[in-house]
């Protein structure tokens, strides 16, 4: 019986989980290649491809599996008598999900999603899962609160993080970040680092990686409870015992409109309505109304989304650049963040960053219109860096604000003074996150 010829669109995260947990070691299947997707990987894969490596492929891929640009996908179903395509990517518009349908099926394979059922890995100790409806919504502001608080009622907690693993991934399979030193052992970049060093800052450990089945036996020889903070708006990769889902009214909609977003809304145990302080109420009635209707069951935590300046700098009046995440900006579809915010509510002066913009920093505010007065940190690679670096320093302001999840400072040389902004969450009333925590440690800690 012939195999079951497959590729695995993906964008170097999910995808390579479903096939650890689905095709490695499969006798039934020959996966062709992964395709990566530029719009969320943008400056990642030089010359068009790359390869999964034989050490982490198993024993039926001696050469490792081709990875190579989404843009070739119709050319490889053909070329090589392809059976089917696995979508294996995260927050992305239902449309799009079918626009990339329709391109497997009418090269001749057919489409597949696969369900979490089938991917999430059984821990051996308890899961809190903290996913979302799109990037940027807040999980990790959610997730650092939920591991606080379990740490301070003396539990040894351990966070797992779904980024995408862009270095050597025989390096990279299963890391282990508790200090800053470890971000030069693995080689991290930008968008990396942006992951991991916010649990950092605060003195907390956090896994992550390539291999999601190693990484959680090792996460759980030191912690009695695990954080699984999901990457964009990713399925958890853990069966959870506890699913935190995040909302952003923001977005209004959104909840109802990506993948797999809304199969996160559909499952989750409790909804955390972020931003209540930044969204309009009538964007906020909508969300609720959208909550409703896909998992009424859930319990609706509301909380704020709370943004502070670093040792107490003072904004107004001063001209400033404003720096953001890549991510929620680009694919996540946000024309601005915590930077701006903070900006904006402090009385400083956001000027254009355009005529500034260095590199192939350019091509990104062409490629996402609604980035207009904001820079993403962009950090994919060392060029990009670079072209960042550029940017703000020949920016004609007082300072740069620095909204991303990284201290720039350690990253880059800027030439005028760099303000942080730092964001948590805030209930605003009863339930709240350690309401539901003190029930889950009553079910399964105190056993």
């Amino acid at each position: 019986m012939s195999k079951i010829k497959v590729v695995i669109i993906g964008a170097l995260g999910m995808d390579f989980h479903v096939f650890n947990t689905i095709f490695r070691d499969n006798e039934k299947y020959e996966v062709i290649a992964f395709t990566i997707a530029g719009e969320q990987n943008i400056g990642t894969i030089k010359n068009n491809e790359k390869r999964y490596p034989a050490e982490l492929a198993g024993k039926l891929y001696p050469n490792g599996i081709l990875i190579v640009s989404e843009t070739k996908l119709e050319q490889i179903i053909k070329q090589n008598g392809v059976d089917e395509v696995i979508f294996a990517y995260s927050d992305v518009s239902h449309e799009e999900v079918m626009h990339k349908g329709s391109i497997a099926l009418a090269a001749g394979a057919n489409y597949c999603l696969i369900s979490g059922k089938n991917t999430m890995i059984k821990a051996n100790k308890p899961v809190v899962s903290i996913c979302a409806v799109r990037t940027g919504c807040g999980k990790s502001q959610v997730s650092r609160a939920v591991y606080r608080y379990l740490a301070e009622k003396g539990y040894k907690v351990v966070a797992i993080r779904e980024p995408m693993p862009y270095g050597d991934l025989i390096e990279q399979n299963v890391m282990r970040f508790s200090k800053y030193e470890d971000f030069e052992k693995y080689n991290c970049t930008i968008e990396e680092r942006e992951e991991y060093e916010p649990y950092i800052e605060q003195g907390l450990v956090i896994y992550s990686g390539v291999d999601y089945e190693k990484i959680i036996r090792k996460a759980e020889k030191e912690a009695d409870v695990i954080i699984f903070d999901g990457g964009n708006n990713e399925i958890s990769f853990y069966v959870p015992d506890l699913q935190f889902i995040v909302v952003d009214p923001l977005r209004p909609g959104h909840e109802i409109k990506y993948h797999p977003g809304e199969v996160n809304a559909r499952m989750a145990d409790v909804y955390i309505i972020n931003k209540l302080n930044s969204a309009k109420a009538e964007d906020v009635q909508e969300v609720e109304k959208n909550l409703e209707k896909l998992n009424p069951r859930a319990i609706r935590i509301r909380t704020n989304s709370i943004v502070t300046l670093a040792n107490g700098a003072k904004l107004r009046g001063k001209k400033v650049i404003v720096v953001e995440d890549g991510p929620t900006l680009t694919h996540g579809g946000m024309a601005y963040g915590a930077g701006h915010v903070a900006a904006t509510q402090n009385g400083a002066i956001i000027i254009d960053p355009k005529p500034y913009i260095s590199g192939a920093l350019k091509k990104i505010f062409e490629d996402f219109p609604q980035i207009t007065d904001i820079v993403p940190a962009m950090g994919y690679n060392e060029k990009q860096i670079k072209d960042l670096e550029e940017t703000l320093n020949s920016a004609e302001c007082d300072l740069v604000i620095d909204g991303s999840p990284i201290d720039l400072e350690k990253l880059v040389e800027i030439n005028k003074p760099i303000v942080r902004v730092s964001y948590d969450i805030e209930a605003l009333s009863s339930p709240t996150i350690e309401d539901i925590i003190d029930e889950f440690e009553q079910k399964f800690l105190k056993n």
